[in-house]
């Protein structure tokens, strides 16, 4: 299977060459040239795989490059169950009102991207090796908190790379900064962006597209890529989640197979609504998808206002960071899948994002887009309200991101009257936001993030996660922060380690 960039179409690489590189040369980002089928009938074979097995099935149809016996190591590895807390990697919760939790936050990180960001390095390495790569691969990533512990932890002293983290400063949790800043390993860098999410994300597209700055590292036997979800290598495992979780409720007699349900989604940079986008359009039963934002609502403006994308707004820190974005990087994927693979349309609309900070699709285009896409937004005070609710009504425990995606829901289906039965992408554990939480719960605060742990444990009776509780006490190893505009100089710090 071939990939194409969203913004030339006809420039075309192999799985392992849009893997190693994360993003194309033209700033685009790498999609399948086709997208492969999904049958009822493989449905159906699903039921009696676990989650490592399913996965290795889904990323074979296309990593075609790699062999079925590959993937299949990979998942066992990334996926181990001394990992991810048990065999049942990605379990479901179904609770009231056809909520269907999807708890994707089990792994070393206690986030979601550690569903992406454990077999990455598998993937990365092994591109590297098929292509016949001898540079060291530098993986640059810009987060918004999640992202950049997850993936220092999934390529911390893996042979032939370094990474390099970028986050905002004042843009993460205490527990977020904690866990990135005291990670462990050789071939590690955490820095401090004095600006947003969005100003990272930016400056890292910038280094990656700067001749002078790609030049000299290949000079030191080194090139870019990238952890972020631009990389398909960071997509694709996150498609295996839409279809397991789907299984899982056939299994469980939620739904019946070929039965349809609703994928609802809090999400920032676009990247895990896109994937279970994907599986629908490789035949995963999907009805409607609800996209779910916090009060940083560009998507949902989007999606409400006929497809105008408009980031010329106030940007805010809220108690859901990870979804704190307002360039939704993966949006352009979608626009090149829906349009027929217009990479041409794709590019212009990109290029009047960077000039002017907003662009329009083609009516006929949006209301294609919104066949498939309901949003709404959630503020911090609703969310905590949302919180207080599931746990004195249902018992159930939710963090300030699966707060948000809840809340949205309960908007569409009173919206709507669809009484779908949905999947709700649980996206971090309570105990990484415990101050949100325990306010949220009416608890007294502490001081600081991790001495919330045992007073969130205290008010619930709910055990802290064992990566989160072992955090207490660490000291940093990075206090590095810089300017946006300084970032380019940045990378001088790849030789040193």
């Amino acid at each position: 299977m071939d990939y194409i960039s969203t913004r030339n179409a006809s420039l075309r690489v192999s799985a392992a060459q849009a893997i190693a590189t994360g993003i194309a040369p033209d700033g685009g980002l790498y999609c399948p040239a086709a997208l492969p089928a999904l049958s009822a009938a493989e449905l159906e074979r699903f039921m009696n795989l676990d989650y490592k097995s399913r996965a290795a099935v889904i990323l074979g149809k296309f990593l075609t490059e790699f062999s079925a016996e590959e993937l299949q190591d990979f998942t066992q590895q990334a996926y181990a169950d001394e990992k991810f807390g048990g065999a049942d990697t990605a379990p479901v919760v179904s609770l009231k009102d056809g909520k269907h939790i999807l708890e994707l936050w089990h792994g070393p990180t206690c986030a979601f991207k550690d569903m992406a960001l454990q077999i990455l390095p598998y993937l990365l390495t092994a591109s590297l090796k098929k292509i016949g790569e001898q540079r060291t691969a530098c993986i640059l990533v810009a987060t918004s908190g999640d992202t950049g512990k997850a993936a220092l932890e999934g390529f911390s002293d893996v042979p032939g790379t370094k990474i390099m983290v970028y986050y905002p400063a004042e843009g993460v949790s205490p527990m977020q900064k904690l866990q990135m800043t005291t990670q462990q390993g050789k071939n590690v860098q955490v820095i401090a962006i004095r600006g947003n999410f969005d100003d990272a994300q930016s400056a890292v597209k910038r280094i990656f597209t700067d001749k002078a700055t790609i030049d000299k590292l290949n000079a030191e036997g080194m090139m870019f890529s990238s952890a972020n979800s631009i990389n398909w290598g960071r997509l694709a495992p996150q498609i295996a989640y839409y279809v397991s979780a789907y299984c899982d409720m056939v299994k469980s007699g939620a739904v019946k197979l070929g039965e349809k349900v609703n994928i609802c989604v809090p999400t920032g940079n676009f990247g895990n609504i896109l994937a279970g986008y994907i599986a629908k359009q490789m035949g995963l039963p999907v009805h409607k998808f609800i996209c779910a934002s916090n009060s940083n609502n560009v998507l949902t403006d989007f999606f409400r206002s006929g497809g105008t994308y408009d980031r010329n707004r106030p940007f805010y820190t809220t108690t859901s960071p990870s979804m704190d974005i307002l360039v939704s990087s993966n949006l352009e994927r979608l626009l090149f899948l829906v349009s027929g693979q217009d990479s041409g349309m794709v590019a212009n609309l990109m290029q009047q994002l960077s000039e002017t900070g907003k662009y329009t699709v083609p009516e006929s285009l949006s209301a294609k887009i919104t066949a498939d896409f309901w949003a709404g937004c959630c503020d911090d005070a609703k969310a905590a309200q949302t919180i207080r609710a599931l746990w004195d009504g249902e018992h159930y425990l939710a963090d300030t991101h699966t707060a948000v995606g809840v809340r949205v829901y309960e908007d569409y289906r009173a919206e709507t009257g669809d009484k779908t039965p949905t999947i709700i992408a649980s996206t971090a554990s309570p105990f990484k936001f415990c101050r949100a939480v325990v306010e949220a719960l009416g608890g007294t605060l502490e001081n600081d993030d991790v001495t919330q742990l045992d007073v969130l444990s205290g008010m619930t009776g709910l055990a802290a996660p064992a990566p989160l509780a072992a955090l207490a006490g660490k000291q940093p190893r990075f206090d590095l922060t810089v300017d946006k505009e300084s970032i380019l100089g940045t990378t001088d710090l790849l030789s040193a380690l």
